[in-house]
């Protein structure tokens, strides 16, 4: 591409690649929707078909320089893969290109980067992010292969520069392990506190944006951030609701949402959070009813539940979104119950906007989180705890 033409800050091409699997999305329009919630312009997307990664390239080297092409008549900056990378690949694509190449994995981690608010939030993510940086030191700076010698030597044996990077890195990751784990200590004091008090505990779960902070807010009256974009809310947040049929009150948690390929470094480094699902007496799983990609994003929250341990806990399913389903896709009972893992789970229709459904799951809550008198005043709602910077 000529030197004249500049390339445009922040437009990117999205590239997919097809190896047979169920779960492949064909429009990258999650892929097109993480890169818009990160700051990004999608303005060209590509999809190719292979049996299996080029190992040097991922896609190979035809596929690589029709998405030079690709990138050059865009003017994009940028190139976002919607699968992981190995780092070579990486590097090896940035040299075919000649611009800046990153996975799903790197995208999901800026966003978590740019959402994260309270402290241990931040923590989780600078984890993530330095665990991530520690196996790519080799593709950013080709000054690191050069050997530094010791005082007074030129030329001799010495540590090689990247060694160096890399000890740095490793030491950050453990100042940062120590500091979470601190920081995870109080939590679990506070969960302690919880248990003693004899608190029902329910969390909500689901993949990201089908509206669990909206029914959070529906059922607390809280006014948690809640928007229609992908991971709006990183942070646990738990208050108090008050269930009427039941005379008591429950701890009710908003959680981060799941998605697709969620990095395994965000699952480590967001234990914490997550212990919320863990130690909940019921697992509210939240779905969007109108995406009709819902069966596949229902099995990703079930697979990382359960490498959580939290397949264990009570499920009770909320299909979202009533009113944004056409009439002619109305369920015709708004409680039923399916099929989940070989298991009979409720499930109940309701819209968090509109508000229908909702007397229905709020007397499920009852009857599950058991009748026991309690002297809370029914307007409830106050807050019990939230993660704030």
């Amino acid at each position: 591409m000529s030197e004249l033409i500049p390339r445009i800050d922040g437009a990117v091409v999205l590239v997919g690649v097809d190896f047979g699997l169920p779960h492949f999305d064909g429009e990258l329009e999650e892929l097109g929707l993480l890169a818009q919630t990160a700051g990004l312009e999608p303005v060209a997307r590509l999809v190719c078909k292979r049996r299996a990664p080029d190992a040097a390239l991922f896609v190979g080297s035809g596929k690589a320089d029709e998405i030079r092409e690709l990138a050059e008549l865009h003017r994009a900056s940028e190139v976002v893969f919607d699968q992981s990378l190995s780092p070579a690949q990486q590097r090896n694509l940035e040299r075919q290109l000649g611009i800046a190449v990153y996975d799903r994995t790197f995208l999901i981690l800026e966003i978590f980067a740019q959402r994260a608010r309270s402290h241990e939030g931040k923590l989780q993510v600078e984890l993530a992010r330095l665990q991530y940086l520690s196996t790519r030191l080799v593709r950013r700076w080709s000054h690191l292969e050069r050997q530094t010698g010791g005082a007074g030597v030129r030329g001799g044996p010495g540590e090689k520069q990247i060694e160096l990077d890399r000890r740095m890195i490793s030491e950050s990751i453990k100042r940062t392990r120590e500091r979470l784990s601190k920081v995870q200590r109080q939590r679990g004091t506070q969960r302690r506190q919880r248990e003693r008090r004899d608190t029902f505990n329910i969390s909500l779960v689901g993949y990201t944006n089908a509206g669990k902070s909206s029914l959070f807010n529906a059922l607390v009256k809280a006014r948690a951030y809640a928007a229609d974009q992908l991971f709006a809310t990183l942070d646990t947040t738990t208050r108090q609701l008050y269930l009427g049929d039941a005379r008591r009150k429950v701890s009710i948690s908003d959680t981060v949402g799941f998605i697709r390929d969620l990095p395994h470094g965000l699952i480590d480094a967001f234990k914490a959070t997550l212990q919320e699902a863990v130690d909940a007496d019921l697992l509210l799983h939240v779905v969007d009813a109108s995406n009709p990609h819902h069966p596949e994003q229902m099995a990703e929250v079930q697979a990382v539940l359960k490498e959580i341990d939290a397949d264990v806990v009570p499920q009770l399913l909320v299909f979202n979104k009533l009113d944004a389903l056409e009439s002619t896709q109305h369920p015709l009972h708004l409680e039923d119950e399916i099929e989940v893992d070989g298991l009979l789970v409720t499930r109940i229709f309701l819209s968090a906007h509109t508000g229908e459904g909702l007397p229905a799951l709020r007397a499920e809550l009852a009857q599950r989180s058991h009748s026991v008198p309690d002297d809370m005043p029914p307007e409830g709602g106050a807050e019990l705890h939230e993660a704030t910077d």
